[in-house]
Order: C-alpha cells, then sequence, then structure tokens
C-alpha cells in the first residue's frame, strides 16, 4: 500500500471515530429517546457537541479533496517522497483539527484547517507540474 493509500485510509478511521465521539456527546445532550426518534423537530446541538458535529461535517469537506488528490497521485502513479510528506501532514493536521475545533482553539483552528487543506492542494500540483 502506498503512503497516500494509507494516510486516506486512516483519514477514514479518524472519521469514524470522529462520527462515535459527535454521537456520544449528542445523545447526552438530547437524550436517547430524542436520539433514536425519526427527529420530526430538529434540534440545534450546542456547546462541546455542536463543534463536535461540526468538525465532523469540516473532515466530510476536507476529506473531498484530499480523497481526489489520493486517487490522482495513484492512478497517475505520482507518488513520491513529497506527496507521501504531504497526505501524512493533511492527516496530521485533520489529528489536531479535533481538539483545535473542540477546544475553541482560535486562531489556532483555522490555521490547522489551512495545512490541512493545502497538503491536498500541494498533492495535486505535485502530479500536475
Amino acid at each position: 500500500m502506498t503512503p497516500e493509500l494509507l494516510t486516506l485510509a486512516l483519514a477514514a478511521l479518524l472519521q469514524a471515530a470522529q462520527f462515535i465521539l459527535y454521537s456520544v456527546l449528542a445523545q447526552k445532550q438530547v437524550g436517547p429517546r430524542y436520539a433514536a426518534s425519526p427527529r420530526d423537530e430538529p434540534r440545534q446541538l450546542t456547546g462541546t457537541a455542536g463543534r463536535a458535529q461540526r468538525a465532523l461535517n469540516n473532515h466530510f469537506e476536507g476529506l473531498i479533496l484530499f480523497t481526489i488528490a489520493v486517487v490522482v497521485v495513484t492512478l497517475s502513479d505520482r507518488g513520491s517522497g513529497f506527496t507521501a510528506a504531504c497526505a501524512w501532514l493533511y492527516l496530521g493536521a485533520r489529528v489536531l483539527y479535533v481538539p483545535a475545533y473542540l477546544l475553541g482553539w482560535t486562531p489556532w483552528r483555522s490555521l490547522i484547517w489551512a495545512i490541512g487543506w493545502f497538503a491536498s492542494i500541494l498533492m495535486l500540483l505535485a502530479v500536475l507540474f
């Protein structure tokens, strides 16, 4: 397995872990009865549960671009030490992003997000040029 594909698999597992964290925090806030209901009346999550939900949604968004970058690198057979380093940088940024969001680290949360985003862009640029 290439380093880029390995980091993609680990990023997917991170997303699963984030989903579990979000689910636990959300259920604590709204209660098991509401969580098991059809949720016809939506409830706004606040505090840490709301932050966990937003961090999870942000990872869904970031993972799309990263997945595209990994697929392009892999299918073009243009993986390199640079693209591998970018992939690990993306994953590291995403791991740090979770506590940064949950704990309200400003402006660090945005900087961490930008590092991950630029790592994905740099992977694509490395293949194109």
